[in-house]
């Protein structure tokens, strides 16, 4: 099914932190006629998440930080268990996963995979995010991680049958994590037993 979009209006709201857009376009419909429509999308900008995973010892290394979106929306403390992430930036997907990696949890990273890219609320933002693995070793270790600037992460290696029970009981909700640790568990990287 194919649609055709004619943009009626493009008006900036913000740009404070990111930029927010009211965009109003017509709608092609199959049948020949149109049906307007308004929303506001968020450009935050496109992103890279990475699991970095260690078969030898059946773990996994996550970070934990403060997220005003989720404190605003319930989350008690604001703090989220996640994988490493960041915003491309200028860099390429790959570049920002090695750079964020080293930022937030202190390990250099070597060979990565490059396993799928999403959209992750397709609904109102344009961010499109990659997805990569790569497995650690405590040699992978160059600092103590804990972000750059206004970040405040703690760094957080654990089990991964530990990890997975945090899916099912909501201690782990953020859901670029949630992909990630099944993607380990449906390739075989990791196993789910204690």
């Amino acid at each position: 099914m194919s649609f055709k979009i004619k943009i009626i209006e493009n008006t900036l709201l913000s740009q404070h932190w990111f930029v927010l857009r009211k965009i109003v376009y017509d709608l092609m419909k199959k049948d020949g006629g149109s049906q307007r429509q308004m929303r506001e999308v968020y450009d935050r900008g496109n992103g890279a998440t990475i699991l970095l995973y260690h078969r030898g010892k059946n773990s996994v290394v996550l970070i934990r930080q403060f997220r005003m979106p989720t404190y605003i929306n319930g989350n008690a403390d604001g703090m989220l268990i996640e994988t490493c992430a960041g915003l491309l930036d200028d860099d390429s997907p790959e570049e920002c996963i090695r750079r964020e990696a080293m930022e937030e949890t202190g390990f250099a990273v070597g060979e990565v995979e490059k396993l799928f890219s999403a959209y992750m609320s397709p609904g109102g933002v344009t961010e499109l995010v990659h997805f990569f693995a790569a497995e650690y070793d405590d040699t992978s270790r160059r600092n103590a991680g804990g972000g750059v600037e206004d970040e405040v992460i703690e760094v957080i290696e654990m089990p991964f049958p530990q990890a997975l029970a945090m899916v099912r009981d909501g201690r782990i909700c953020d859901g670029k994590t949630i992909m990630l640790l099944q993607q380990a568990q449906l390739r075989g990287w990791l196993t789910a037993a204690e």
